[in-house]
């Protein structure tokens, strides 16, 4: 399984932020250029040969810029806490400890089972992954959702894989809805499976 993009609902725009990174270097391009061709004439002034071949000045060109400017911004500045609350999405990567109740029809307890949930996240991607000792889910689409209130919701589509050592368990597929506390270190949510496997349940899950 690979990482996939993910929908944003209450958080900024990503065209916005597309566009602002657009604007940001072609000045940064603009500025770097004129920075070497200053230097150029000055070298002159001084009888200095220089010249500054084709290629240096398109590796400065607003299009390298961009996906420079763009690849900092996916990997490592949206987590930063100012940036993170001005757009309006949560970092969530890392490992969630997670503690399932299986649910019967009429909504008593079944059984209780554990796990690991994996979060790989990235600006415009992410990758769910939740391992139990008879299973894997992968998640397959997902969405975050800001409200004012309550904070952050991720809801996301995975598909379940049983282990080769399991004997009773059918692949199936699901759909999970986190809710998120505000200092981002614990969830609560339910999850339901169909399509192979007609269960449905809680989870709890904890920062490790």
């Amino acid at each position: 399984m690979q990482d996939h993009e993910y929908a944003l609902v209450g958080g900024v725009n990503r065209a916005k932020i597309g566009r602002y990174i657009t604007l940001t270097s072609a000045i940064v391009s603009a500025g770097i250029v004129f920075l070497l061709l200053s230097a150029v004439d000055i070298a002159k002034k001084y009888n200095i040969s220089v010249n500054i071949p084709p290629v240096v000045l398109s590796l400065v060109g607003a299009g390298s810029v961009f996906v420079a400017l763009y690849s900092i911004f996916d990997r490592f500045l949206w987590r930063l806490p100012g940036f993170a609350t001005l757009l309006r999405v949560p970092d969530l990567s890392g490992d969630w400890h997670c503690d399932g109740q299986t649910l019967n029809p009429d909504k008593s307890p079944s059984y209780i089972w554990q796990g690991t949930i994996t979060i790989a996240q990235s600006w415009d991607k992410i990758r769910l992954r939740l391992a139990t000792a008879s299973s894997a889910s992968d998640s397959v689409a997902a969405a975050i959702a800001y409200d004012s209130i309550d904070g952050y919701h991720l809801l996301y589509h995975y598909r379940n894989t049983p282990a080769i050592t399991s004997t009773d368990l059918a692949a199936h597929r699901g759909f999970a809805e986190l809710n998120f506390s505000k200092d981002l270190r614990s969830a609560t949510g339910e999850y339901f499976n169909g399509s192979g496997r007609f269960t449905f349940g809680t989870m709890r899950l904890r920062k490790k």
